[in-house]
């Protein structure tokens, strides 16, 4: 079958991401060679990228009644798997597909690919430099490896590579993405707009180039900057580490307050540093809201945001605005109610600025938020011709630090 012309037809229209007459094609194919390989791992392929997984894996397990020694139905298992996250399959799979053919650069590409997400950034490198004695001009194996320096902090190696997988193919919008986001990493973001502008020009729907732009609008302001440079590193650590470091700050944290309360004499150099342990705490909270408003308010940003981004922005704002409210009518009336609509305005902004996630857990965050405000509104219904210190309050109270829990929890999983 791989001398039908309809093949060479169907591969090209899978390129050019026009899969709809793509899979007319194949389907008429396989209507009358139901076993064509070919046919079954492009379906599969056309499956995976419009993130039918189910189907995807059909196809293939179909494939493999009829050769099960193929080493690209392996490879496409191991992609299905890594697409859905799951990691240990990923590298069973893509195992296979090596053992079964070990001089296709692709294979070690994604094998390094999978040691990349998992953090393993040695065994990343390592693969992807196995890939280039394949294949010297492989980009994917390129970027993975200049990712992987990167992750290394051997910086100048990382963009002498990143230079070579531009000069194979100046017209690659994922290297382009890359570039940027290692720029942005490095804590260039006028250059790294300029990568991302040039993956978003060849194209324009590019998710991964999208999200770039947006961060390095972001990091035009220099809090927010400050705040990407804590998120890199952060995002560099194994899970382990990162609950290492969170628990550490909690525990930490709490061990100074123990100090400064026993030792009076400590207590004028600990309470400073407290505080500003605190408050560092509370701008990782409000920092991702903060970019909301900040990409709402740039005359280029508010053209990115998509409707439910949109909307997250104006929630936020109007959250925002009840801190305001709230902290101006504390400050000139002494009442405590006001305080009170200021702190669930500063709270509210957190869950709020993770309406528009985009992760599997997406409908945890609007629900969450919904639970919140409305017992917070409850609580501010209460307080306001009675006390502050009522159950919704402290039911209010405990859902925000759970919040905090959760998300990370949710965080480090993705």
């Amino acid at each position: 079958m791989l001398s039908d012309p309809r093949i060479a037809q169907a591969h090209l229209l899978i390129q050019q991401q026009r899969y709809t007459d793509a899979k007319r094609i194949l389907k008429n194919i396989l209507a009358e060679y139901p076993n064509d390989l070919v046919s079954l791992i492009f379906m599969a392929e056309i499956s995976l990228q419009e993130d039918n997984y189910q189907e995807a894996g059909s196809f293939i397990d179909r494939a493999m009644v009829v050769d099960p020694t193929d080493s690209r139905l392996y490879y496409m298992k191991s992609r299905i798997a890594l697409a859905q996250n799951n990691y240990s399959e990923a590298r069973y799979f893509v195992g296979e597909a090596i053992n079964a053919d070990p001089t296709i650069a692709a294979y070690f590409t994604l094998q390094a690919n999978i040691a990349l997400v998992e953090k393993k950034y040695e065994l990343a490198l390592e693969n992807a430099d196995r890939a280039l004695e394949l294949d010297p001009e492989n980009v994917g194996a390129l970027n993975v490896r200049s990712t992987s320096l990167l992750k290394l902090n051997r910086k100048e190696e990382s963009f002498q590579t990143i230079h070579g997988a531009l000069r194979e193919d100046p017209n690659n919008a994922y290297t382009h993405a890359n570039y940027g986001w290692g720029l942005l990493e490095k804590g260039d973001h006028q250059k790294a707009k300029e990568h991302f502008k040039e993956a978003l020009k060849i194209d324009p729907g590019f998710e991964h180039a999208q999200h770039g732009m947006k961060e390095a609008l972001k990091a035009s302001n220099l809090i927010y900057r400050l705040y990407l440079k804590y998120s890199f590193f952060m995002a560099n650590l194994s899970s382990k580490y990162q609950w290492g470091i969170i628990l550490g700050f909690y525990f930490g944290t709490r061990l100074l307050r123990t100090l400064a309360e026993k030792n009076p004499t400590l207590d004028k150099y600990l309470t400073p540093l407290i505080i500003l342990l605190a408050l560092f705490a509370i701008s990782t909270w409000i920092m991702k809201p903060f970019g909301i408003m900040l990409l709402r308010i740039n005359k280029y940003g508010k053209y990115m945001l998509n409707s439910k981004e949109k909307l997250c922005g104006n929630l936020v704002g109007i959250s925002f605005l009840l801190f305001l409210v709230g902290l101006i009518g504390a400050i000139a009336t002494n009442i405590e109610w006001y305080a009170a609509l200021a702190l669930f305005g500063f709270t509210m902004m957190v869950p709020l600025g993770n309406l528009a996630s985009t992760s599997k857990y997406k409908y945890f965050y609007p629900a969450y938020a919904a639970g919140m405000a409305l017992i917070g509104i409850g609580a501010l219904a209460l307080a306001f011709n009675g006390s502050l210190d009522n159950l919704l309050s402290f039911i209010y109270i405990i859902a925000f630090v759970g919040y905090q829990w959760i998300s990370n929890i949710i965080i480090m999983k993705s």
